[in-house]
């Protein structure tokens, strides 16, 4: 998993070993170790990648590319919960994962956004009206 990941990041990024070695201070032959599976770095160094690579600790030690769709490491706060299928309603059921992250219950009111070149959005009403109101005050703030 790590050295997987590492690799991939590394490449995405098209940087060398010797780029990551100079910006997190280790030698270019301690990382070529860690891409290799022989050695890991300690948490401090995996705390610089994590950071240098903009992802999650967790995910640069323990994502499975293959668990994921074949799809690399996500950015930081970025999540896949997987695939659904629409019911012949348009019902969805959103994976439990996302639920437990996102504090969604059954009962829960959802707002349903959509833009035509992006796709579409999921948010709890409660945070969605809270933001329309935000805008509201600023809008009202600016006509003065």
């Amino acid at each position: 998993m790590f050295k997987d990941n590492l690799v991939q990041l590394r490449k995405m990024k098209q940087m060398t070993q010797e780029d990551i070695a100079e910006k997190i201070g280790v030698t270019r032959q301690a990382v070529a170790k860690w891409e290799a599976g022989d050695t890991v770095p300690d948490l401090d160094k995996c705390r610089l990648l994590a950071e240098m690579f903009g992802v999650s600790l967790d995910d640069l030690a323990n994502y499975e590319t293959e668990e994921n769709m074949g799809l690399g490491l996500p950015p930081k706060g970025k999540h896949l919960f997987g695939m659904v299928t629409v019911g012949d309603k348009g019902q969805i059921v959103i994976p439990a994962k996302a639920r437990k992250m996102f504090d969604i219950s059954a009962g829960d009111q959802l707002v349903v956004l959509g833009d035509e070149t992006q796709g579409l959005a999921i948010i709890k009403s409660g945070h969605f009206l809270a933001l329309a109101d935000a805008v509201r005050k600023l809008e009202g703030t600016k006509k003065c």
